[in-house]
């Protein structure tokens, strides 16, 4: 395996995704980010809201818009993971992989999710991706985040399908998960304990509206993981 990445190199020399400079180790080729950028790419430490997972800042246990949430309407997934902030670097991360096509970092992102997927709620999971909207795969060429399940080399089942809908950009949250519903599907038999993978969360619509449809498919239990929160 070096010796491939080593051969690859030298046709195609690699730079790291943050810092552009040369990468001529294995590994920073391998993971596309040179050894002085790596250590800079942290998770936040501190308390986490037991719901989402984003860091609390006064709060204790769960969050304000978790809680706000909890009193309208039950939450359809038990727990949420989230790894980075979308912004500064991690935001470039997510760029220089999903617009850039940096293939290297997928192999990065799938080390840390494997780290998540040592968590105790996640033993015996089948990861579900969310479902790319319809045409993008044509349009773009890939779809980053299955992509990135199939470089973690773990049980993932394909069995959401997403017809066509508005554009989301532009929705609030409860718009947006209007704008989803009945336009997320199950397809075939789903898991009966499953972890959605996404890229970045902003509402958190898209992965209720999943979590919600394989709720009703006959999962029992459903977590969700996103790489990047906003």
């Amino acid at each position: 395996m070096n010796f491939i990445y080593k051969i690859k190199n030298f046709l195609f020399p690699s730079v790291c995704a943050l810092c552009g400079e040369d990468l001529p180790e294995t590994e920073e080729i391998r993971y596309g980010i040179c050894n002085e950028c790596k250590p800079g790419i942290t998770m936040p430490g501190g308390n986490k809201c037991n719901i989402c997972g984003k860091p609390l800042i006064s709060e204790i246990d769960t969050c304000i818009s978790c809680r706000n949430r909890q009193s309208l309407t039950a939450l359809p997934y038990e727990k949420l993971w989230v790894l980075y902030p979308y912004t500064g670097k991690y935001r470039e991360l997510l760029t220089q992989y999903k617009f850039n096509k940096k293939l290297p970092l997928a192999d990065f992102f799938a080390e840390q999710i494997r780290n998540v997927l040592n968590e105790p709620e996640l033993k015996d999971v089948r990861i579900v991706p969310v479902p790319p909207r319809p045409g993008k795969i044509k349009e773009k060429g890939w779809d980053q985040v299955d992509y990135l399940i199939k470089r973690l080399r773990k049980p993932f089942s394909k069995c959401l399908k997403r017809s066509r809908s508005q554009v989301q950009k532009e929705l609030n949250r409860e718009e947006r998960i209007q704008n989803l519903k009945g336009r997320i599907y199950s397809l075939g038999k789903v898991p009966r304990k499953a972890l959605i993978i996404d890229d970045v969360i902003t509402t958190g619509s898209t992965m209720e509206v999943c979590a919600s449809v394989l709720k009703e498919a006959g999962a029992e239990k459903v977590y969700g993981l996103c790489l990047f929160y906003d």
